[in-house]
């Protein structure tokens, strides 16, 4: 809870209206949203366990926000902007830490919609139809329902860089964009690895032409009528050389990480969200990424100090809050070999970063 504050502190508004009745700040509404996240806890189990601990005591607190505070403030504070900067400043400290890599994994996952026992779910197996068209009809609205998110994570500390949260199946190939775009505007990318869900020639063009970015894609999308003939695109013909047989050892191994990444949320978040609307899920999505990276933020802390001077460093190094110094403004590069458009901005070891190295 200390680490979430410190973060909502210098990315969120103290309160949400200048009009309200200023009991709690948002940073200490986000900071319990997160322990209720954390334990995957309902509100008003939520409200039990704050009550019979002094954590709200600790973050300035004078007494424990009920059920409904918590539900409304959940509302106003998980959204996209408010996820983003919360992202930046998180990967922007880091990475001016030297702690982040330049390659950025993506893949995605669905969760269930709501939680559920393996009891209830042997019991539906036995009592499912056995009519085909009617578990087509039932299987076809649950798919439509179930939450999906997508991720962008740095393979060498298991950081989220970007997310991309949505509702119903679908192709992967349409998220690589915002994915790598936010990915490479925190994390200055050289490499992005991702599975064949995310094979389109399109997405190769953008990565290599326009952002400068080496993208390594499994080629299997198409009909695989003639699996000997190669592919029209010519990246997508590289792909299915350079990535044929076992890539252990390779870079393209490390795209196992972001797998190791899915496991973690689910295993220690939850596999479905508490929520019971389209839009309220997939902020709840947008909570487990935060919650996620403020978890692996806090195993480098090593000690109960505070977070501002272990791991964020203080004013001095935030520059009074300002998360918009961490990202990566374009322009054209003045390297001798490194002729795309290039992110510079606070590299790793807080230097000014260029893809090249010149």
């Amino acid at each position: 809870m200390r680490v979430a504050h410190d973060v909502a502190t210098r990315t969120l508004p103290e309160y949400a209206s200048p009009f309200s009745r200023h009991d709690f700040t948002l940073a200490q509404l986000f900071a319990c949203l997160v322990a209720r996240e954390m334990m995957k806890l309902s509100y008003r189990k939520a409200v039990a366990l704050l009550n019979d601990t002094d954590w709200c005591a600790r973050l300035g607190m004078a007494k424990v926000p009920d059920a409904s505070t918590l539900c409304r403030a959940f509302e106003t504070i998980v959204g996209l902007t408010q996820a983003n900067r919360m992202l930046d400043l998180i990967i922007g400290v880091m990475k001016t830490r030297g702690f982040t890599g330049d390659t950025l994994a993506l893949d995605s996952t669905m969760f269930d919609t709501h939680p559920r026992s393996r009891h209830y779910e042997r019991r539906c197996r036995r009592h499912a139809s056995d009519d085909k068209n009617t578990i087509r009809q039932r299987r076809s609205d649950t798919a439509k329902r179930l939450p999906k998110l997508a991720v962008g994570i740095d393979t060498r500390t298991h950081l989220i860089a970007s997310a991309v949260a949505k509702t119903g199946l679908g192709s992967d190939a349409p998220d690589f964009v915002p994915l790598l775009v936010d990915g490479d505007r925190r994390l200055l990318v050289t490499h992005v690895l991702a599975d064949a869900g995310y094979d389109s020639g399109r997405n190769h063009y953008l990565a290599r032409d326009r952002l400068g970015v080496r993208s390594w894609i499994k080629a299997k999308v198409g009909r695989p009528a003639r699996p000997r003939w190669p592919a029209t695109d010519p990246y997508r013909r590289s792909m299915q050389r350079e990535l044929a047989g076992t890539q252990q050892g390779r870079r393209y191994g490390q795209r196992a990480q972001v797998e190791t990444v899915m496991s973690m949320l689910k295993r220690n978040l939850g596999d479905a969200p508490r929520a019971r609307t389209r839009h309220a899920r997939e902020m709840a999505l947008l909570l487990k990424v935060l919650v996620h990276n403020l978890m692996i933020v806090r195993r480098r802390r090593g000690s109960q100090q505070s977070l501002s001077d272990t791991v964020f460093g203080g004013d001095a190094v935030l520059g009074g809050g300002d998360a918009s110094r961490f990202l990566s403004t374009r322009t054209r590069c003045g390297g001798r070999r490194c002729g795309a458009w290039c992110w510079r901005g606070v590299g790793r070891g807080g230097r000014l970063g260029c893809r090249s190295g010149l």
